[in-house]
């Protein structure tokens, strides 16, 4: 007997049909893929698609299938793939956009929605963010209640909706506005009003990210009648751990960013605090709780809406020294091919050494290779770069310099639940997470997802890193010594020094060559 027939969470999307929203972000495409691969039975999959970048849905649906992402899935079982059935619409429209035909296809079918599409950019404007993360919860609510076979509605959450709390449990708070306050209010002020507002309204939360997700889990509470659903609220959500390939990522958010500009030598100081626990989460670990927590949904109903949030830090912490001891050697073992410069980040808690730092090992660099560019006829960039790299960084302060307490009875309680083959199948446990293979795998998932440099290349770019080591260690010297000289060499006691160091440098030298 296969795994999957004995797998009691794929027998349960046996011949049912699954609706997704945001099926093509990168949470959405694991989720994809695992239900395609783990849920062999699954009848049909709808996923919302909108039309982007001049690209209609059917043509958005074949440009996602092509992602390397979906590999395994070609070459093991590609008839799998045509069980995926675009619905044209978008998440910011009344109705969600949806045809009646694609409606009534919709009612007639499906079983089972995951509800992840979001925008998750932070400094979102409030008009924005409520629109796509209150509202858009609204509209799939509505459609919810349309479908009279609807087993479980799985809503994507964020662990820090209520960031503004350090312990946080699996409930909904009450929120200080309540959401239809917020809508009515929107409808009618500036956006000069709501600027105004905006820091009261957000109180102690950094973004109006926090704020909207929060709202949005109340708006589930006061609308969802008796519909079945169940919230999950993962941390910083970050590479895959174990499928569909470890390491796999395909966006530059947070962490992921933050690794790449280090590993091309590009940021080299970052503000945080080194003892802070930094609770980020594999992709694949949420994706399979939210497959589980459906099934659990359906199968098992409750009286009330289960959260379950989906973090690391209580259970498995982490330390940002630790990633960072962890992490650096990793930039030299398996470097880029291209670089800025060498490696060299370090973590700083004191704000103002963090600051004269990056004035003086990125603004200064960053001026003067944009100047040499310019004079050369290429493109100033590099000013450009540091600049949005600072915006993000300090984004994700917020939440690398304070702790919080995430309660996770609902987690272990699903997981003891489980028989030994779905706890193997749909693993969520984040005590098997060992972190220095996790962050190894992270590294070269980088490497290979993102930059598309595959392993083969790595003998080469050790290479080309060594010599820009000699390089930058070489100009080092001579501006050291440039200096020195210029200073000190009058003296009896500098023309010694001096002597000597260029002996030593001369010996340097030799030793590289």
């Amino acid at each position: 007997m296969d795994t999957f027939s004995e797998s009691e969470i794929a027998r349960f999307y046996n011949g049912r049909c699954v609706f997704i929203t945001g099926g093509t972000g990168f949470m959405g495409k694991v989720l994809v893929e695992k239900l395609l691969r783990s849920c062999p039975g699954l009848k049909n999959m709808y996923l919302l698609l909108r039309n982007k970048k001049g690209l209609a849905p059917r043509q958005r649906l074949e440009q996602l299938l092509n992602d390397k992402i979906f590999e395994r899935i070609r070459e093991e079982n590609p008839k799998s793939l045509n069980k995926i059935i675009p619905i044209s619409g978008d998440i910011t429209v009344d109705g969600l956009g949806i045809s009646q035909n694609d409606l009534n296809q919709l009612v007639k079918n499906v079983s089972v929605i995951f509800h992840s599409a979001a925008t998750i950019k932070f400094e979102e404007p409030l008009r924005v963010a409520v629109n796509y993360n209150m509202l858009g919860t609204r509209r799939v609510i509505k459609l919810a209640h349309q479908i009279p076979q609807l087993e479980a509605l799985v809503h994507v959450s964020t662990a820090y909706a209520n960031c503004d709390r350090q312990k946080i449990d699996e409930v909904i708070y009450d929120p200080k506005i309540t959401p239809q306050q917020l809508i009515d209010a929107i409808e009618w002020m500036s956006d000069e009003m709501i600027e105004n507002i905006l820091p009261k309204l957000l109180g102690a939360r950094p973004n109006t990210y926090t704020l909207t997700k929060a709202l949005a889990e109340t708006m589930i509470m006061e609308e969802c009648g008796s519909l079945p659903v169940a919230i999950v609220r993962p941390s910083i959500v970050t590479a895959s751990r174990r499928e569909p390939y470890p390491g796999w990522v395909d966006n530059i958010h947070n962490v992921t960013g933050i690794f790449l500009a280090s590993s091309k030598g590009v940021l080299r100081s970052l503000y945080l605090n080194s003892s802070a626990v930094l609770d980020i989460i594999p992709v694949d670990i949420v994706i399979n709780l939210m497959i589980t927590v459906a099934w659990n949904t359906a199968t098992k109903p409750q009286n009330s809406i289960l959260i379950y949030n989906c973090s690391s830090g209580m259970l498995n912490p982490i330390t940002i020294g630790d990633i960072e001891k962890y992490t650096f050697p990793l930039a030299i073992k398996y470097p880029c091919s291209e670089h800025f410069r060498y490696p060299g980040l370090t973590i700083r808690s004191n704000r103002f050494l963090h600051n004269v730092f990056v004035l003086l090992d990125h603004y200064m660099p960053a001026y003067i290779f944009d100047t040499i560019s310019a004079l050369t006829g290429g493109n100033r960039m590099m000013v450009r770069i540091y600049e949005k790299l600072h915006k993000a960084t300090e984004q994700l302060v917020f939440f690398a310099t304070r702790q919080w307490q995430f309660k996770s009875t609902n987690i272990r309680d699903l997981q003891e639940q489980l028989s030994e083959v779905d706890q193997k199948t749909f693993c969520f446990d984040v005590k098997q997470i060992h972190w220095p293979q996790y962050l190894e795998d992270y590294y070269l998932g980088i490497r290979r997802y993102i930059l598309k440099e595959e392993n083969s290349t790595i003998p080469a770019a050790r290479k080309n890193l060594k010599r820009l080591y000699f390089t930058n260690k070489t100009i080092e010297y001579l501006i050291f010594f440039g200096l020195f000289n210029a200073f000190m060499y009058r003296s009896g006691a500098g023309s010694y020094i001096w002597s000597s160091a260029k002996s030593k440098l001369f010996d340097f030298v030799q030793s590289q060559v």
